[in-house]
């Protein structure tokens, strides 16, 4: 029933958040009369804050037209290289003939977007610096609620298998990057194609920022999934797609919930973020203002996550923790990542990780021990929070590079 009041709140709130976008255009736009009037500019702010607050935010674009190649501006093109029920492979493509692709020699990566609550494109930053030196495709995870029921639930397993048939696909010359959540399953997948001595294992697996062991320096987010029992997350934040989707009935935890919680964590930091908003705009800072815009249209576009999925992801994930106790079982084999040994391993941490703990990630170079020294690295950003290990200036100048020398050290 909540999910249904909630579609209606929105219905009711779209036509005034259209309202106070159209009036703020009015006391703004130079070819406006009221433009001009006093205090025009305050009124200006006001209804876009009004808007910005009110509007219903869609999955945004990656919007990569080009990046520099060894000094050269080259074409992307967005591929679809394999669409699957509910996600699909997007390929990168340089728009270059196929000689001159070849002659650069770039390794090929599988990037794995986190399956958590916000849409693939989070990582836009992530797959800019990437382009560069490398041929990049990434999982882009469908919104639950657009996947109607006949096609099947979704579990961990599912993600797991997913992330197998993409690394056979792009295989054996593979670098596969995971980032937040995913780094979980990804390493769930290469032990299993390592137990069974699979010939299209990656060169490499970076794993950044995840709950390999959420057991270490618990954070807000592991502290809620232990305090909760299981019964708890069934009853409370998963419901039914409403009617006005393709996923009409289809169970599962709803983007909004998860969005509320995001701002629950941190909701004067939030509150003081539009402040700012609508301070920058009174004053005419228009390019603060863009950057506000620009960071809270992709982390206020959230999607729903199938039910199966979320109950099994936080049962064996946070509460059993079942990798690191080397318990967990996909239909009958166990996970066992000693068992991965010509994978080299790169675990990356922010030092002010606030979502997942210090040692969370660090946590699979033990559970990898049969990796040789000399293919694991290990590396904790100073005075770096969770989103700054994949996005912003931390991530171009510091993180990049070193992902890139790890890789080039391997290819």
């Amino acid at each position: 029933m909540l999910y249904q009041l909630h579609e209606l709140n929105r219905s009711l709130l779209n036509p005034l958040a259209h309202w106070a976008e159209a009036t703020s255009r009015l006391f703004n736009n130079p070819v406006s009369p009221l433009a001009y009037s006093p205090y025009a500019q305050r009124i200006a702010a006001g209804y876009e804050l009004i808007y910005r607050l009110g509007k219903q935010y869609e999955k945004p674009t990656f919007g990569i037209e080009f990046v520099l190649v060894k000094g050269k501006a080259v074409v992307i093109i967005e591929e679809e290289a394999e669409k699957k029920p509910f996600c699909t492979l997007i390929h990168f493509k340089k728009k270059l003939p196929p000689k001159e692709f070849a002659a650069l020699k770039q390794p090929a990566v599988l990037l794995v977007a986190p399956l958590s609550g916000h849409h693939a494109s989070l990582l836009r930053d992530t797959v800019r610096s990437l382009l560069q030196d490398h041929d990049v495709y990434i999982t882009d995870w469908l919104d639950a609620r657009m996947v109607p029921q006949t096609e099947g639930p979704f579990h961990l397993h599912d993600y797991v298998y997913y992330i197998q048939d993409f690394i056979r696909k792009l295989g054996p010359d593979l670098h596969v990057i995971s980032v937040c959540q995913p780094t979980v399953p990804v390493l769930a997948a290469i032990s299993l194609m390592a137990s069974e001595h699979d010939t299209k294992l990656p060169k490499t697996m970076t794993m950044m920022g995840g709950p390999i062991d959420p057991r270490k320096s618990p954070t807000q987010v592991n502290n809620l999934a232990v305090e909760k029992p299981h019964a708890w997350f069934e009853n409370q934040v998963i419901y039914s797609v409403p009617a006005s989707y393709p996923g009409f009935g289809r169970k599962v935890y709803p983007g909004f919930l998860q969005h509320a919680g995001f701002i629950a964590m941190n909701p004067g930091r939030h509150a003081q973020s539009h402040w700012d908003f609508y301070m920058h705009l009174r004053k005419g800072d228009n390019e603060s203002a863009e950057e506000h815009r620009k960071f809270y249209d992709e982390y206020n576009a959230v999607l729903d996550m199938p039910a199966e999925y979320y109950l099994e992801t936080i049962k064996t994930v946070f509460q059993e923790h079942r990798l690191p106790l080397g318990t967990w079982k996909i239909e009958g084999k166990l996970v066992r990542p000693q068992d991965i040994k010509s994978v080299a391993l790169f675990t990356i941490e922010g030092e002010k990780d606030d979502i997942s703990g210090a040692g969370q990630t660090h946590a699979a170079q033990d559970l990898c021990f049969s990796i040789p020294k000399s293919d694991k690295q290990q590396f904790t950003v100073p005075q770096c929070g969770h989103y700054g290990i994949f996005s912003g200036r931390k991530w171009r100048d510091i993180i990049a590079p070193k992902i890139g020398e790890f890789i080039a050290s391997h290819s």
